[in-house]
């Protein structure tokens, strides 16, 4: 069965001498995973530079009702990127993403609405000059409301704990560990407020900004067990 759909790119290898598989992110379908044959003519119509992590594709795939890989009839570049592929500090922010995407929606079902956050998040930063240093905790942090495990705040006060596996404030320290001391709860309210036009308001540290990356992704291993390490980290830590 054919179907037309956007895709995000999230991983490819080589496969063999002329094909690749590649995990997408699409908009109709989900996660999917093609095997797709390259062709060395320029004259080709699905060319190897369009599975660079988070290149964003108007497809055609070959859904088979059969587990295993799917193929891809058709493949363009969907508005192209200005930005992203050749600055540094955006492309180290794009590995990081695309390897966090293909942890956290290996099990999500189809959902437009997850797809159309995520593409319009890397639009965003595409476009935006500067001052994108936060880009990633604000991505993270708004991703886990499509995911269901958003961050409840209603309760926060100087005072409370935060509690990262209910994702709740709470006066008293729960008994387990995984818990926010008042001082580093107080920026979770704080962390709630920022959105993409606004992150470059709220100054922070190199310390103070790992320390939030660290706490972020503790918090989406707590609600997804199965999260792998990501290998990308280091590197987008020393940078920001």
């Amino acid at each position: 069965m054919l179907i037309k759909t956007k895709a995000i790119v999230l991983h490819s290898f080589r496969y063999g001498e002329r094909q690749v598989i590649t995990d997408f992110l699409t908009e109709e379908l989900g996660r999917v995973s093609c095997i797709t044959k390259l062709s060395s003519s320029p004259r080709a119509r699905i060319r190897r530079q369009y599975f660079q992590p988070l290149t964003i594709l108007d497809t055609v795939m070959d859904i088979s009702n059969k587990p295993g890989l799917q193929h891809i009839s058709e493949a363009s570049m969907s508005s192209p990127f200005r930005s992203l592929p050749f600055d540094p500090y955006k492309l180290s922010l794009s590995l990081f993403i695309a390897e966090f995407l293909r942890a956290v929606t290996s099990h999500e079902p189809p959902s437009r609405p997850i797809y159309e956050y995520i593409e319009n998040s890397l639009r965003w930063l595409d476009a935006c000059p500067e001052n994108f240093s936060n880009f990633h905790i604000v991505f993270m942090m708004r991703l886990s409301l499509f995911l269901g495990f958003y961050p409840n705040t209603s309760d926060g006060t100087p005072t409370s704990w935060f509690d990262l596996r209910s994702g709740c404030f709470t006066p008293v320290c729960p008994l387990h560990r995984d818990v926010l001391t008042p001082e580093e709860a107080s920026h979770i309210s704080q962390l709630m407020r920022m959105n993409f036009p606004t992150m470059h308001l709220y100054r922070m540290s190199h310390q103070d900004r790992n320390r939030l990356t660290d706490i972020i992704i503790r918090y989406y291993r707590l609600h997804l067990p199965d999260m792998p390490e990501l290998k990308s980290l280091p590197v987008l830590k020393e940078l920001f």
